[in-house]
């Protein structure tokens, strides 16, 4: 797996949340269920916030909850690597769901494996909090605008 080279985050926490808000203000249409845990180069960390919606029958939280963690972490560290880069697009995202998630926080771990100057490749994993058992596997590309 490739390892960056140490280099500070281009965009803090907060910056990267103020610009989700301002960039995408359906994020938080239901309230504040994302939390941005941890950011540096090529890496983040995101929190589900459980909610009583997000489960399905057998008591599982939903794949699409999951998804869209999995691709908003992604995404969060795009930004903390490369900056405000509001057109960066998924273009593939590949799920293996390993165990039933519990009812209660999802925690989603990112690691760029690639960020060119045109794609990104990230590594996604998803534990339920309190758990370092994964619930689901990730691994998706991004497609970069040209940065000038």
């Amino acid at each position: 797996m490739t390892t960056f080279a140490a280099k500070p985050a281009v965009m803090t926490a907060q910056e990267i949340d103020a610009f989700l808000a301002r960039e995408f203000p359906q994020i938080h249409v239901h309230g504040p269920l994302y939390r941005i845990e941890q950011v540096s180069h090529a890496q983040a960390t995101m929190r589900l916030t459980y909610h009583d919606s997000q489960l399905r029958p057998g008591g599982t939280l939903s794949g699409p909850a999951m998804m869209t963690l999995a691709d908003l972490v992604f995404y969060v560290a795009i930004l903390a690597s490369i900056g405000p880069v509001a057109l960066a697009v998924t273009t593939n995202l590949n799920f293996n769901f390993l165990r039933k998630p519990a009812p209660r926080d999802l925690i989603a771990q990112c690691t760029l494996i690639k960020l060119g100057r045109r794609l990104a490749v990230g590594d996604i994993a998803i534990t339920s909090d309190g758990s370092p058992d994964l619930v689901a596997h990730v691994t998706g590309t991004y497609a970069l605008p040209d940065q000038k």
